[in-house]
């Protein structure tokens, strides 16, 4: 599963009624989780109009939204294109704070409790399947990027690492509940100061995710899913407390 595979599950298709928001929507989840990253650009017009069954029109007043808003850069000519410019905060615990003060506490826990069912069950839906050999070469090439990430680019690439899992299943309607879930945390991941002993064992982590897969072990795949988003969780109320 490639990056334009993983862009073509985030940006599916918007529903009429509110079709300015929703682009808006989709388009900033691309933006966020990292799909199309930091200095890259978005699809052709035509393209990503295509793609998300709206028209051009309401597709460059989304974009334009985007661009007054600081995510996008617009250039004209024959390399130009909506360019990303939104880089996450800087972690700290204060905009930590203030997020979940935002979204509530019920509300974190709600998408904690979301993340954990759908990402867990993703893991063992994949273990449970005979794997082709490109698969299971997707797979170690996401945990191959992201052991070498930088500090600057490791949460967009955790990211790539986890949303693979429910795409590899074949379900686009399992990788779509997980990048909504994944979107639901995402702000408060980057805000999370990035420790080394923490990057370690998550790293430890993923490579149990992964060696549970390519076992064809569901349960210790669902187990090890478990063990690394419960870490995460904890991380994020100590943190907070």
């Amino acid at each position: 599963m490639d990056d334009s595979a993983r862009l073509m599950t985030v940006l599916r298709p918007v529903r009429a009624g509110n079709a300015f928001e929703e682009t808006v929507e989709r388009l900033l989840q691309a933006i966020k989780l990292g799909v199309v990253a930091p200095g890259e650009k978005l699809p052709p017009e035509r393209e990503l109009a295509a793609r998300l069954g709206i028209s051009r029109v309401t597709l460059r007043e989304a974009i334009r939204a985007l661009q007054d808003s600081g995510y996008l850069d617009v250039r004209r000519g024959r390399y130009g294109g909506a360019f990303v410019t939104y880089t996450p905060p800087r972690p700290g615990t204060g905009s930590l704070r203030r997020m979940v003060a935002e979204m509530g506490g019920d509300d974190l826990d709600d998408a904690l409790t979301f993340r954990l069912a759908v990402e867990c069950g993703a893991a063992q839906v994949l273990a449970a399947t005979p794997l082709t050999a490109e698969q299971r070469q997707v797979l170690l090439r996401r945990l191959s990027d992201l052991e070498q990430a930088t500090l600057e680019d490791y949460r967009r690439l955790d990211t790539a690492f986890h949303l693979s899992i429910a795409e590899l299943t074949g379900s686009t309607l399992l990788a779509t509940t997980c990048a909504d879930a994944r979107s639901r945390v995402s702000d408060l991941l980057n805000a999370i100061p990035m420790l080394q002993v923490n990057i370690d064992h998550a790293a430890a982590q993923h490579q149990a995710i992964v060696d549970a897969v390519l076992a064809g072990d569901p349960d210790a795949a669902r187990r090890a899913v478990c063990e690394h988003l419960e870490g995460t969780a904890a991380l994020l109320r100590g943190f907070l407390a």
